[in-house]
């Protein structure tokens, strides 16, 4: 790029310059003349958009406290806007403007907040026209240019961000051509893009520093308000989940077979020492890596250290597996009270076919069984509305959890991420709409599988494992005609699933409202509560 011409000459506090290239594309930078970047971080952090005067709460984002704590050590300032639920225009610019004026503003996009993100971008613009806006996080990464090509969107950036956004800001700072950052597409004057190759990742994750928990209200978010940390000691999965983004989140860079990192045992002691001085009230961690158990090594090596200098009650991610009855056996040692572990399908074609998952159903109730021995509460995840699925392929997947007599179930209704094999698989077989709005709960539209009955297993999931592990339980003369009565009650075209679904969500609605009253007003209560029921079902 060769510089060739100053634009507002004669305000010395900001100044743009328009470089042209030798393929003749212009583009406007900004120069901040030896000043420090001032940075405002956007987070939409809202599943249920219709939350109004929500003030306090939310979730934690390991990304953006990372990225803070980068451009912080750099001596760039940020600061956070975090949004808990969706905001119109003039609430949403009023907060803008009390925020205060800065050079940078970056927006976290995930895929089903893109809509959303899309009308806060445009109405940051009405109220600063010159700010430079930057998008990150996933959805950036699997298709980059369809954010780019978002009207006021300056810049995009593909995988970690940390130091692609630290060189950002150093070169905006200095007056220099930051278009050749890598890991930043950039958009020019007459909307062609500037695509800059993706910087390798680096191994050692202890090059980062603690993260910037102060970015956040971190006493006040929720999971805080009942006393627990959520907290992230690597990156990246090596797995292939067909519906899962990281596959295509690795492919992205050059260096993909190191995808998969963690800190050391050391650092990540160092980082939950940090995290506990700065608040003590902390009870419970949970941990939010992909696979805790991903690296047996690094597992064996943290787990002693966790065990001899933290020692709090714990919960995280495992896979069928690579998992053995010794690791459960330490993890409960440790402070283990409850694992999350991703079933998914309870229909073994499904696993082995569509989601590439190849763990049979004798493997999962084996595993499950070691959970139990050692009284560790146990939750799964499964998904619902998969392509090519139907209400009796669904059945199967609530029968295997009362097989594995899992405590909690989270059913998940399948979103088609861009770019994931699932999502093509979707695609290819016409159940994708050309847009899928915001709003809309069930996104695959399938003859097999409508929405009425997805929002049926969904709603219902947890009451009829609950009866299957009764039919399981009893003798085989009488269990086996109950559990016919209850395939009924699920399939059958007879019963009212639409009704069903209305009456749930009026019980949801009024059971989540009293929660988040128990979290924000009671929490005391509510930790309480849950301590017992995590016993209780450890202790079954």
């Amino acid at each position: 790029m060769v510089r060739c011409e100053n634009v507002n000459k004669g305000k010395p506090a900001l100044k743009y310059y328009l470089l042209k290239s030798k393929e003749g594309l212009t583009i406007k930078l900004k120069n901040l003349n030896g000043r420090k970047a001032r940075v405002l971080l956007v987070y939409p952090d809202y599943t249920d958009r219709d939350l109004k005067g929500k003030s306090s709460g939310g979730s934690y984002s390991e990304g953006l406290a990372s990225i803070s704590a980068v451009l912080k050590q750099g001596g760039h300032s940020v600061s956070l806007l975090h949004l808990l639920y969706l905001h119109d225009k003039q609430e949403f610019q009023n907060k803008l403007k009390d925020a205060g004026k800065f050079d940078i503003i970056g927006f976290s996009v995930r895929t089903t907040a893109f809509p959303d993100s899309k009308l806060y971008i445009e109405w940051t613009n009405e109220v600063y026209p010159d700010v430079f806006i930057i998008c990150g996080s996933y959805h950036c990464t699997l298709v980059p240019a369809e954010v780019l090509a978002v009207n006021g969107v300056d810049c995009v950036c593909i995988g970690d961000g940390e130091y692609a956004e630290l060189e950002l800001c150093d070169k905006m700072s200095a007056g220099e051509d930051y278009t050749d950052v890598e890991s930043l597409w950039f958009k020019t004057e007459d909307g062609s893009f500037i695509k800059n190759q993706v910087r390798p990742l680096f191994a050692d994750l202890d090059r980062i520093p603690i993260p910037d928990f102060d970015l956040f209200d971190y006493k006040n978010l929720d999971s805080v308000k009942v006393n627990t940390a959520i907290v992230m000691m690597s990156r990246g999965c090596f797995y292939n989940c067909t519906y899962c983004g990281n596959s295509q989140f690795r492919n992205v860079y050059p260096n993909k077979k190191i995808y998969a990192r963690f800190r050391s045992p050391e650092n990540a002691i160092l980082y939950l020492k940090t995290l506990l001085s700065k608040y003590p009230n902390i009870q419970f961690i949970n941990f939010r890596d992909a696979i805790f158990n991903m690296f047996p090594d690094w597992f064996d090596k943290f787990i002693e250290l966790y065990k001899k200098e933290i020692h709090l009650p714990f919960t995280g991610n495992v896979r069928f597996d690579i998992l053995t009855e010794d690791t459960v056996r330490r993890m409960k040692e440790a402070g283990c009270y409850t694992i999350d572990m991703g079933l998914e399908s309870g229909d073994q074609e499904m696993r082995f076919k569509y989601l590439k998952r190849f763990m049979t159903d004798e493997m999962m109730i084996n595993c499950s069984a070691w959970f139990h021995k050692y009284g560790i509460a146990q939750l799964t995840y499964n998904i619902i509305g998969l392509p090519y699925e139907d209400i009796h392929k669904a059945l199967k997947t609530i029968k295997l959890n009362a097989r594995m007599k899992s405590d909690r179930v989270i059913p998940n209704i399948f979103y088609p991420y861009p770019g994931t094999v699932l999502y093509e698989t979707a695609k290819q077989a016409g159940f994708l709409p050309d847009v899928i709005s915001p709003d809309c709960r069930v996104p695959l539209k399938q003859k097999q599988f409508p929405e009425h009955e997805v929002l049926f297993i969904e709603a219902y999931f947890m009451h009829f494992v609950k009866r299957y592990k009764i039919a399981f339980a009893m003798p085989k003369w009488l269990g086996k005609p109950y559990e016919r009565w209850l395939d009924w009650r699920v399939t059958s075209r007879f019963v009212p699933h639409k009704f069903y679904v209305f009456l749930h969500d009026v019980y949801s609605g009024v059971r989540n409202r009293l929660k988040d009253f128990l979290i924000n007003r009671m929490p005391k209560l509510y930790i309480k509560l849950r301590i017992r029921k995590h016993k209780k079902k450890a202790q079954k």
